[in-house]
């Protein structure tokens, strides 16, 4: 089974990307992707 996640920007704090992975992963998951509000690319972490 996979748990849906929502990636945040940790410079501007928005909400734009959402994701999937693993129902027993522990570790939070960080990719590196675009933000289109601070127009650069930022590693955006998974919210709680």
């Amino acid at each position: 089974m996979r748990k849906k996640v929502i990636l945040i920007c940790p410079e501007c704090l928005s909400r734009n990307y959402t994701t999937t992975k693993k129902e027993g992963e522990t570790k939070r998951l960080e990719i590196k992707k675009y933000c289109p509000t601070c127009n650069k690319m930022t590693l955006h972490k998974e919210s709680k």
